[in-house]
């Protein structure tokens, strides 16, 4: 497959919108500057730095658009650039949430920081700054932001959870005294109820009570309190990308994009298990699997009752802890998974489909059966379990991935496996195993993840496609082989069938 090479110059108005440290309040903010341009007829596209669904999910819903992740770490500085072109070129403008704190990141360097990820796509960025019982201090703090690193193009701040007017007038003259940054916008404390948080952050967009209303408070809030023409202003500014280039992805084992649309020469079906329970997926996970030819088949494994005809199913991570009573309940859709798995179908599971795939759940002191794939019995902690990126060691056969592969990807969860002997219990069976080695992470448990039954691989990790390609190609491999396989059985059907009449 030939891969269409473009070189030139490319700018796209954009602006990163980053903080001193997690909990600055940059999601509210950049949720009420997404809505606010919207309605001033702007076309924005979000994006998210670091490997986040929660806070993407809002994004996506606020601009009613996919939310694109741009993480260093699991995705590399090639294809973060190839990424943001691909996904800016229809669109008026682009906003970029950072992560964490401006130079934070995994090593001194800051290799992997929202700081990182700025100068990447060459974007100036704006801090939002948590005010809470501070004043002068925050000037300093962002002066200091500023001198740490030179390349950094800092170009204005947004002071958060301002309690009154006099902390504002005085934050606001000591920007003006001892700094050329503009404060472009002061928001008021907002109410807790707007949006409420839970064990792993934000309630999801999908489970909130009215997440229009939401969204629309926060549009007005950014209407009334932000200078948007400044930040606008300061989004036109953004540099050209010089030497621009559509195909930096390798054609062998990572994702390829193309200008024209591939067709292939059989339509495979890819079942994606959607909803409120399962909904943490990359949207580039799925433009991967439709770049290779394969329709996807959303599948509500709290309402349906049975498995579709399908090549292969994918199930992300998710809150199966909280639809625990529903997913237990759907027996009819349990049993249908189990005797699909049977038979041969390929799943691929990521971390809450990893627990929906185990045998039970345990909340609170009470028993939910899951599908029974693994003999695995998962609770759930008050503190994470693992959270972080991870690097995994492919150590064995598998349905997915080549032995020797190094997959680098992310993990965060606050369940754990409760029955600790399973390793013991594992190793009198030939037919589930482990498949990768944790070089960096927890996994499953003792360093290992990626446990697989038949054409099953279920694990901790979550992967991005643009940075394991290895991930599509293995969906799609086992999507045509299950594929192949029915069509000679049904073919063998027929030909009994044949000889008997």
């Amino acid at each position: 497959m030939k891969v269409k090479q473009y070189h030139y110059e490319y700018s796209c108005p954009r602006v990163v919108i980053a903080g001193l440290k997690g909990g600055s309040g940059k999601t509210i903010i950049t949720l009420g500057i997404i809505k606010a341009w919207r309605d001033k007829g702007l076309k924005i596209v979000p994006f998210k730095k670091g490997p986040d669904y929660i806070d993407a999910g809002w994004l996506a819903y606020a601009a009613d658009h996919p939310c694109y992740n741009l993480d260093p770490f699991m995705v590399g500085k090639e294809k973060i650039l190839s990424s943001f072109l691909e996904h800016t070129t229809d669109f008026d403008g682009a906003i970029i949430e950072g992560n964490r704190g401006l130079y934070d990141g995994t090593d001194v360097d800051g290799t992997y920081s929202t700081a990182e990820l700025s100068k990447i796509i060459r974007s100036p960025t704006i801090l939002v700054l948590d005010c809470t019982k501070t004043t002068r201090t925050l000037a300093a703090m962002v002066i200091g932001c500023k001198d740490f690193d030179k390349e950094m193009d800092i170009r204005g701040v947004i002071l958060n959870q301002i309690a009154n007017s006099r902390q504002e007038s005085l934050i606001r003259n000591t920007f003006e005294h001892y700094s050329d940054l503009p404060v472009l916008g002061a928001l008021p404390r907002i109410r807790e109820e707007l949006f409420l948080e839970r064990h792993m952050g934000l309630t999801p967009y999908h489970e909130h009570v009215d997440p229009k209303e939401a969204i629309n408070t926060l549009g007005e809030m950014a209407g009334n309190y932000i200078n948007l023409d400044g930040i606008w202003k300061v989004a036109k500014e953004a540099p050209l990308l010089p030497n621009a280039d559509f195909g930096l992805r390798n054609t062998d084992f990572k994702s390829e994009i193309i200008s024209e649309p591939w067709t292939p020469n059989s339509e495979l079906k890819i079942g994606v298990i959607k909803d409120s329970a399962f909904q943490f997926y990359y949207p580039e996970n799925f433009t991967e699997l439709v770049r290779r030819g394969a329709t996807l088949i959303e599948i509500n494994a709290l309402k349906d009752r049975e498995i579709p005809e399908i090549d292969t199913l994918y199930i992300g991570g998710g809150f199966p802890e909280t639809h625990a009573l529903e997913l237990s309940e759907n027996i009819h859709f349990r049993t249908s998974l189990r005797n699909a798995i049977e038979k041969g179908l390929p799943v691929y599971a990521e971390c809450g489909g990893l627990m929906y795939l185990g045998e039970s759940l345990l909340l609170e002191g009470k028993t939910y059966p899951m599908s029974g794939i693994f003999p695995i019995v998962f609770c759930l902690e008050k503190m994470p379990q693992a959270h972080g990126y991870t690097i995994v060691n492919v150590e064995r056969d598998n349905p997915y991935f080549p032995v020797g592969c190094i997959l680098r990807g992310h993990e965060f969860h606050y369940s754990k496996v409760i029955n600790q002997d399973i390793t013991a219990q594992l190793s009198k069976r030939d037919d589930i195993y482990f498949a990768f080695k944790m070089e960096r992470g927890q996994g499953i448990i003792d360093k290992m993840d990626a446990i697989c039954y038949k054409n099953v691989l279920a694990t901790y990790t979550h992967l991005h496609a643009f940075g394991s390609g290895e991930w599509a190609n293995g969906l799609i491999r086992q999507a045509n082989f299950y594929k192949e396989k029915r069509l000679l059985e049904k073919k063998e059907s027929y030909f009994k069938i044949a000889l008997t009449v």
